[in-house]
């Protein structure tokens, strides 16, 4: 029950200035989001990828509310892949983008966003790797699977994300996996209705079962975005039963959680991404962290605890 006031708190100011304030935020903050700029987090994708394992990375932002600040996004994407080229790591480092932080919610949004986000997947092919297009709450879905789609016309490996907890997401799922899309599935990590998503944990595991099944019974690529062991075996099965390969599927988890399990899949012979986000507006990917597993809010409190 405590997912939803947490989630509300991630869009309350007073909340953010509260926990920016305390003094022990910053080193657990640090357990999530390795950096804030890319100087900081070019060591870590080294250290990443020289373990066997693959990135996607983030900068985090999304509550913008002028065009420019959609530009300043940009531009720290494209400022991102010109140092991903000097590494030459290819696919190994992808890119997730948020199309909020593109200018997605403003006036002339759609158009804004995929005008803002088109240089960037334009660029990330050019150094051979690509970009997913990250989820947010339901009502800018048609939106970005409409950018996705208009995407995917000059770039196919365009991936997408698509949430296990929204009732519509199966027919989501059946669309993309015959149109041969990369696709990465989550729980969902947003404060929803109940007339459009699942509001039990139960419920919303069943769905991603289920929505999983399509994935890997379709044509694409899927994508686990999970942390939850049974789910990861369940996901193996499934990829055994549909005669799947293991690079014709990938595992993919956040920076600083299950860091053991990474190294384990990837030893497996398994391709691992490492979701790893930086940069200095932090807050709200930090709350949805916090929101999604108790665990991590557990984390958190115990560090308050010990050294607050």
């Amino acid at each position: 029950m405590l997912g939803p006031v947490i989630l509300a708190a991630s869009r309350s100011d007073k909340m953010r200035r509260l926990i920016s304030a305390a003094p022990v935020t910053k080193p657990v903050v640090d357990r999530f989001i390795p950096g804030e700029t890319v100087d900081q987090v070019v060591p870590i994708i080294k250290d990443l990828t020289g373990k066997g394992l693959e990135v996607t990375m983030d900068v985090v932002g999304e509550d913008i509310t002028t065009p420019e600040q959609s530009y300043a996004a940009r531009d720290a994407y494209l400022e991102l892949i010109e140092r991903l080229k000097q590494l030459g790591l290819g696919t190994k480092a992808e890119m997730s983008i948020k199309l909020s932080m593109f200018g997605q919610a403003l006036e002339g949004g759609h158009e804004l966003a995929l005008a803002n986000v088109r240089p960037v997947v334009e660029a990330a092919a050019a150094i051979g790797t690509t970009v997913t297009l990250d989820a947010e709450d339901h009502t800018t879905l048609d939106s970005m699977f409409a950018i996705h789609e208009e995407l995917r016309k000059d770039f196919p490996q365009t991936g997408c994300v698509i949430q296990a907890y929204l009732f519509r997401t199966e027919a989501d799922a059946r669309r993309l996996a015959e149109s041969g899309s990369r696709v990465r599935l989550v729980k969902g990590a947003y404060k929803e209705p109940a007339e459009v998503a699942y509001q039990q944990k139960s419920e919303t595991d069943k769905a991603y079962v289920r929505i999983l099944k399509i994935l890997m019974e379709g044509e694409g690529y899927p994508m686990i975005g999970s942390h939850d062991p049974r789910l990861i075996s369940i996901a193996q099965e499934l990829a055994r039963t549909a005669g799947r390969k293991l690079d014709e599927y990938e595992f993919q988890m956040l920076y600083g959680i299950r860091s053991d399990e990474h190294l384990r899949l990837a030893a497996e012979g398994h391709r691992m991404r490492v979701y790893t986000a930086y940069g200095t507006d932090w807050y709200g990917y930090f709350m949805r962290r916090l929101a999604e597993k108790p665990a991590n809010l557990l984390f958190f409190a115990r560090s308050i605890l010990t050294k607050g």
